[in-house]
């Protein structure tokens, strides 16, 4: 999902450099045209000229957080939020919600203030469109597809509101509408690396190997985007069971992305792929992973989350423990921080020292965001919470309660995409029927993994233990 900076004409924003001003206006045109990569280097011209130009370095911020950089895109946020009696009550209203919604983590706040911005000026498209991307982030997807086609009717022409109604009409599995949205886009020469993306994620889900292909040659001429579709090349393969294939894949995409001096990017990939090793049995793999990409980006709070799950899942409680006090203090007020991250690291860390009930405690606390869009580098989400609710209840010997767990996974493939998790939760729900005594459900939910793994690298610890599992249940 897409922020927004506003489309103002030339001699709104306030700036006593003309040329800066222009560098800003010709920066608003390529986003919504072309979409960040294209409109990052003309804000970045902008604050060069004026470096006060309040507008300018929000946008740079932002530019950052949609291509992957959000930790260096909230130091140029905050630069803004700290310059915003400079500017217009315009600027200042953006400059409010943005910070709120990408720095606090305040998405109460953020709201309250696209509200106010969209009484104060009603024509403007840019409040609803970033008002959905909080209702992405909650996991609230039909309020987020109203909020984005309110903003589209007032800008048809708007590339990243356009990208943001296909994920979330792809998300509520309205396929033909998203590829009429895609299509009349590209018509109107619209196009930007989410389409793409959001196209491919939709490609995956309804098995069509051409488009896919064809989405990702769209990446092939552009280095600084390239990182993206790998990334998620490498989580079709492992959605396979193909791993040596995707740690392949995941080493060009973290390269691509250092390549172009993303490290938060190319950190977030190892990590991907790690949670991915921890899932599947291979700690050995995931927890050096985890401590590489800590390092690389220290300063990241996606790869502190993330990597302070993986750790908790690998063995290493105490830096986990660590990061997660980390977070909590860093980030007081962070509604996902908060409400989804912490309560998740914290049941990951109960279940690795074999406290069920306390992992279904914590893991029961992030019940109101358990959809919610929880990194910012993805337009899918892995339901890392709900996983972990349902394996909490089979510890705890609840097998039909984790049947009802991961169901919610299986039975929402156009959320998870190819994220690992959509295939190992049809094993989980084969484990949690056959706890229940449903043995006819348990078989027809291991056949649908063994299926979905046909030809899976075979020396995988979890696929050996499903063909176990299974053979048991002949």
């Amino acid at each position: 999902m897409s922020v927004q900076k506003f489309d103002a004409p030339l001699g709104q924003e306030t700036t006593p450099s003309l040329e800066a001003l222009k560098a800003d206006s010709i920066g608003q045109k390529m986003e919504a045209e072309k979409g960040s990569a294209a409109a990052l280097p003309f804000f970045q011209r902008a604050i060069d000229l004026d470096p006060q130009f309040a507008s300018a370095l929000e946008g740079v911020g932002i530019m950052y957080g949609n291509v992957g950089q959000p930790a260096r895109g909230k130091e140029y946020l905050s630069k803004a939020f700290a310059l915003r009696d400079r500017a217009s009550e315009r600027e200042k209203l953006h400059i409010t919600s943005i910070y709120y919604m990408a720095v606090t983590g305040e998405l109460d706040k953020a709201v309250e203030t696209f509200r106010e911005w969209e009484e104060n000026y009603p024509r403007d498209d840019i409040p609803y469109n970033n008002i959905s991307n909080v209702y992405s982030e909650e996991g609230k997807l039909e309020m987020g597809m109203e909020q984005s086609r309110d903003g589209l009717r007032l800008n048809p022409d708007n590339v990243l509101g356009v990208g943001n109604l296909m994920a979330f009409l792809v998300g509520l599995q309205r396929y033909d509408e998203a590829r009429q949205v895609y299509q009349q886009a590209l018509d109107r020469k619209l196009d930007d690396d989410a389409l793409h993306t959001v196209s491919y994620g939709m490609d995956f889900l309804q098995r069509d190997a051409k488009g896919m292909a064809e989405q990702v040659a769209w990446f092939e001429s552009r280095p600084e985007l390239q990182n993206e579709i790998l990334g998620l090349e490498s989580d079709t393969e492992a959605y396979a069971g193909h791993l040596i294939k995707a740690r392949e894949i995941t080493r060009h995409a973290a390269e691509s992305a250092m390549r172009t001096d993303n490290k938060e990017s190319a950190a977030l990939w190892q990590l991907v792929a790690a949670w991915r090793e921890a899932l599947v049995g291979n700690p050995e793999e995931a927890k050096p992973a985890a401590s590489a990409s800590l390092a690389m980006a220290p300063e990241s709070q996606d790869v502190e989350q993330l990597g302070a799950l993986i750790l908790a899942r690998s063995g290493d409680a105490v830096k986990a423990r660590s990061l997660a006090q980390k977070l909590a203090q860093q980030y007081p007020v962070h509604t996902l921080v908060q409400s989804y991250w912490l309560p998740t690291i914290r049941a990951q860390i109960a279940l690795s020292r074999k406290d069920a009930q306390a992992a279904v405690e914590q893991a029961q606390n992030t019940a109101n965001l358990e959809f919610a869009l929880a990194l910012g580098t993805a337009n899918n989400t892995c339901l890392y919470s709900i996983y972990l609710r349902g394996e909490a209840y089979l510890a705890t010997g609840q097998g039909g309660t984790a049947v009802e767990q991961f169901q919610k996974i299986v039975e929402h493939p156009s959320i998870v995409w190819n994220c690992i998790t959509g295939a190992l939760a049809h094993l989980e729900l084969g484990r949690a029927y056959a706890l229940a005594g449903d043995k006819a459900k348990a078989k027809a939910a291991y056949q649908d993994f063994l299926t979905l793994w046909k030809d899976a690298d075979a020396d995988i610890p979890i696929l050996k233990e499903a063909k176990a599992e299974f053979a048991k249940l002949q």
